[in-house]
């Protein structure tokens, strides 16, 4: 097989500028010598930089690139794996500490990221290519619209720098959006100071009615009303950090109800 077909259903779009793809991989070399999980190799052109790396896996659930890949790199077909990223058991591919890298299908992107945090513990670096609204999103501070839900969850435990946008053209097919590659390092947070499960359904309540005060979007979960004279009730979520989130849920979690 010589020609692997973008699939729409897949949210493929192959990455063909050699320079952008040199440069994905650099950031994700840069001091960095842990295993490494490339998601959604497509044709190869972030693969053919790290296919003879020792500790180095691709996984796709695209038979044709796996196909293809496979045909290329025939000496390294064990490392080219079909796979769904989504529901791989990564503990068994790794024992340690990995990184990942990849030109992401964008349809499922932000579930990459969800599950990035699931492995907060063995993830290390992300390298990634995503739509540009989404990589802004993830990267984004406190107080403006784009920051939500994923920006919260990721920023509590990486450091996260927005590196470039790729313009469509960079693509085949190309999107009919620009895109942004971001790189993602994890910190020195092991565990949230607070109840990380109540954290997570604190930042969902809270922004699935972004557009109220969290005195009215989280008042199911206050027994105690002299909490809303806290300036955080005052506000809405975009305007919270994660240090702020953090001290709201530990707010909630510790309340008494008035004798």
């Amino acid at each position: 097989m010589d020609h692997v077909k973008a699939k729409k259903h897949l949210g493929q779009h192959f990455l063909k500028d050699e320079e952008i793809a040199k440069r994905i991989v650099d950031a994700a070399l840069k001091n960095n010598d842990l295993p490494l999980l490339e998601i959604g190799p497509g044709t190869g052109v972030l693969t053919k930089h790290l296919i003879e790396r020792e500790n180095f896996f691709a996984a796709d659930v695209d038979t044709e690139s796996i196909d293809f890949l496979k045909k290329h790199y025939p000496a390294h077909a064990g490392k080219i794996l079909f796979a769904d990223f989504l529901r791989m058991d990564l503990g068994k591919l790794f024992s340690g500490k990995f990184s990942i890298i990849g030109n992401f299908p964008y349809n499922i992107s932000s579930q990459i990221m969800f599950a990035v945090i699931d492995h907060k513990d063995k993830v290390e670096t992300v390298v990634g290519m995503f739509q540009k609204e989404v990589a802004e999103r993830i990267a984004e501070k406190p107080g403006t619209k784009a920051y939500g839900i994923l920006s919260v969850f990721l920023q509590a435990y990486y450091d996260i720098e927005y590196l470039f946008t790729v313009e469509p053209g960079s693509f085949n097919p190309p999107p009919k959006v620009r895109s942004g590659v971001i790189k993602l390092t994890r910190n020195k947070v092991e565990k949230l100071d607070c109840d990380e499960k109540l954290f997570k359904s604190i930042v969902k309540m809270a922004f699935n009615q972004r557009r109220k005060m969290l005195r009215n979007s989280l008042k199911s979960l206050v027994k105690d009303e002299t909490l809303f004279a806290n300036r955080h009730f005052t506000n809405r979520p975009e305007r919270l950090s994660v240090t702020d989130f953090v001290e709201l849920t530990k707010m909630i979690g510790d309340q008494k109800l008035p004798s």
